[in-house]
């Protein structure tokens, strides 16, 4: 049994993997201040005598023996990060540190949730991971583009400098149960809007596009990349590299709910990247042939149900 660190553990994708760790029979502590996270998503582990929940936030220290963290802690839809910038950038910078100086004391292996974020509005289509990013540093959206580059940054060096055990992944638009109504991602947006008869609104001309993956095939990377051997520390894309437009997406999201909704389109907001698509080829070889499973059409109506319970 491992015991095992996950910060913003009580977020979208952080109970998932909590959920998923009790499973393989780890002992779990949670860690979030519950910015974005909930207590409702992790509230069905509370009676698991290897689950611990703890109301800390990442920006200040944390005292603990642990085997392994994995650090999740940071709002990652633009509504919550572009809310307070600054506590974004914090979080994952601060957050890093303190995560990192922890792996370092108690020598425990560490795994970065980076994310795709980090290649901004590509030049380069399909991005893989060799490609460096084409991003605003003073835009609306840089608290979190420029905070989780500094992040990947941090653990290099404490890796490099320190022997600290890393691992990086880039993790890909991905939607599920667990998802805050209110986040303001393009998948929950079209779901809630749609299922409560309202127009679903479309940023852009709804030609952009995005490569959605299922929750349940992140996890998977997730805990794939952390037992992965030492000598591979990333990063790697972890996403789908199925492209869909927007307005593909919301044309899918009215046939599954039966919806009346419109669609209207509104301008598109500042550096919203006009595509996004991963390279998995380093994921595929490196993970144990890793790649998602989960058809949009077969996770869209599983976040559907979950969504019709909770509005």
């Amino acid at each position: 049994m491992k015991k095992i660190l996950v910060t913003g553990g009580a977020g979208f994708v952080g109970s998932h993997l909590c959920e998923r760790l009790l499973k393989e029979g780890n002992e779990v502590i949670c860690l979030d201040n519950y910015f974005t996270g909930s207590k409702e998503n992790i509230v069905h582990l509370l009676d698991n005598p290897y689950f611990e929940l703890v109301r800390h936030d990442v920006t200040e220290p944390y005292m603990g023996e642990v085997d392994e963290i994995y650090n999740l802690a940071c709002p990652a839809s633009p509504v919550h990060y572009q809310h307070n910038p600054i506590k974004t950038i914090k979080t994952s910078v601060m957050g890093a540190i303190n995560m990192l100086g922890l792996a370092k004391r108690v020598n425990a292996k560490i795994l970065q949730a980076s994310t795709s974020e980090v290649y901004g509005d590509p030049l380069v289509h399909p991005q893989p991971e060799s490609y460096w990013g084409h991003v605003n540093p003073i835009g609306i959206r840089s608290c979190y583009d420029e905070g989780k580059r500094c992040a990947e940054t941090l653990f290099m060096d404490y890796h490099n400098q320190n022997g600290v055990k890393i691992k990086i992944i880039r993790i890909f638009n991905t939607y599920g149960p667990n998802m805050n109504p209110e986040d303001g991602r393009v998948v929950s947006n079209f779901i809630v809007q749609a299922l409560k008869g309202e127009d679903i609104t479309i940023f852009g001309d709804g030609s952009q596009t995005r490569s959605f993956q299922y929750v349940d095939d992140l996890v998977e990377g997730m805990v794939r990349m952390m037992n992965s051997r030492d000598e591979f520390l990333g990063p790697v894309n972890i996403g789908n590299p199925v492209e869909f437009t927007m307005l593909e997406l919301a044309e899918l999201v009215i046939k599954l709910t039966n919806s009346s909704s419109k669609i209207i389109y509104l301008p598109l907001p500042q550096d919203d990247p006009t595509q996004r698509k991963p390279v998995i080829e380093l994921a595929f070889k490196e993970l144990n042939c890793w790649q998602p499973k989960t058809h949009l059409e077969e996770g869209l109506i599983k976040t559907i149900s979950y969504f019709k319970k909770v509005i």
